[in-house]
């Protein structure tokens, strides 16, 4: 094995290893962030804002597991014709498939798994709320928490399809938004 090769490997190793300590630390930090913003905010408020909360971090992780979807199964070439007419969006789109597992990893890992604690935190408190405010001596929280979960695998089994068929679309409406933060013009 010639030198270039095994410096080569050993930098994607150290890139792959500062990636995963990346995301260990970003994923800590917005855990606790949101966990505590959401259980905070939401032991204050009425069962129907909480509902709504609850149904928001749902959708949220379900949109994110759509993009993740889009971006591996998208196509680069969809975008070079778009990219040489300088089409908004196109360029960071590229980048989103090439990036497309850094992606993905963002999108329903970090993101959905966090959704997927969030909304398990908030559907509890409002079993709590519920059992309290109707004086149930029922634990409706396995109810609650099946429904959520049905919602949540549920609307990411339609997104998936969703994100298969559209993906060109998704990919350039992510790729306009990122873009609107990046140097793209």
């Amino acid at each position: 094995m010639s030198t270039n090769s095994s410096k080569a490997d050993n930098n994607e190793k150290s890139s792959n290893i500062k990636w995963v300590i990346t995301v260990l630390i970003t994923t800590f930090i917005l855990s606790i962030l949101f966990s505590f913003i959401s259980t905070y905010s939401i032991s204050k408020l009425n069962v129907i804002p909480a509902i709504i909360i609850l149904l928001l971090v749902i959708l949220i992780g379900i949109i994110f597991d759509i993009i993740a979807v889009a971006v591996t199964v998208g196509d680069e070439k969809d975008f070079h014709a778009k990219a040489s007419k300088k089409i908004r969006g196109s360029r960071t789109s590229i980048k989103l498939i090439r990036n497309s597992a850094r992606v993905a990893n963002v999108c329903a890992d970090v993101i959905g798994d966090i959704c997927g604690v969030l909304s398990g935190a908030i559907s509890s408190m409002i079993a709590l709320k519920l059992t309290s405010d109707l004086s149930l001596e029922l634990n409706i929280q396995f109810l609650i928490s099946a429904l959520v979960a049905s919602l949540t695998v549920s609307g990411k089994a339609l997104g998936k399809v969703i994100a298969q068929n559209n993906s060109t679309k998704i990919i350039h409406f992510v790729g306009r938004i990122t873009s609107m933060f990046s140097r793209e013009k």
